[in-house]
């Protein structure tokens, strides 16, 4: 059964933004989705946030899926990270999501998921399916982030034209780009 877990970013809710909406256009193709709570979302522990996905998803397969939003994108990578060599991811859509450490002691908490480099060649062997989807006038994470990791993960990167971070406080409470996207690497 395909089931697909959403990750939210720095300072977000599982209810917000496009992620509701993005769970009901699902529930129509008879898929699950869930979106996970983060704990302390305000203050995000990345060891924390790996344990909530690990808990949710118990036994990674071809058919589980993910989106991580903003911060929910290095949790996400962090995770897989955490799998047995031999484990399988179906296929990850990262969005918006910083790669680089953020300037200012007030990001320590967010720096704290971005100061170890990360093991691209370990992560496309448990998850060889991404896609990167980026706004191209993101003002919290810049599109050469989305551009770097595109590359680094050898996949595609969507731009968004005048999308901004792509989350609810820039208008995005529905994201068709994102659902078609998702049904594609699903198929």
């Amino acid at each position: 059964m395909v089931k697909v877990f959403i990750v939210h970013g720095f300072e977000g809710q599982p209810n917000g933004g496009w992620r509701p909406w993005l769970m009901a256009e699902l529930a129509k193709h008879d898929i699950y989705a869930c979106a996970l709570p983060m704990p302390t979302p305000d203050h995000p522990v990345k060891n924390e946030w790996i344990k909530t996905i690990s808990d949710a998803i118990k036994n990674p397969t071809d058919e589980i899926f993910l989106i991580g939003h903003s911060l929910g994108v290095p949790a996400i990578l962090h995770y897989i990270e955490t799998l047995d060599k031999n484990s399988k991811i179906g296929g990850a859509i990262l969005i918006s999501g910083p790669i680089f450490e953020v300037k200012g002691d007030e990001y320590e908490d967010v720096n704290s998921f971005l100061n170890t480099s990360f093991d691209f060649g370990y992560i496309k062997n448990i998850c060889n399916n991404f896609i990167v989807i980026h706004g191209d006038n993101d003002k919290i994470v810049n599109f050469s982030e989305g551009e770097y990791l595109s590359q680094k993960l050898s996949c595609d990167l969507i731009p968004i034209p005048n999308g901004g971070h792509l989350g609810g406080h820039d208008g995005w409470y529905q994201f068709p780009k994102l659902l078609e996207s998702l049904l594609k690497m699903i198929k």
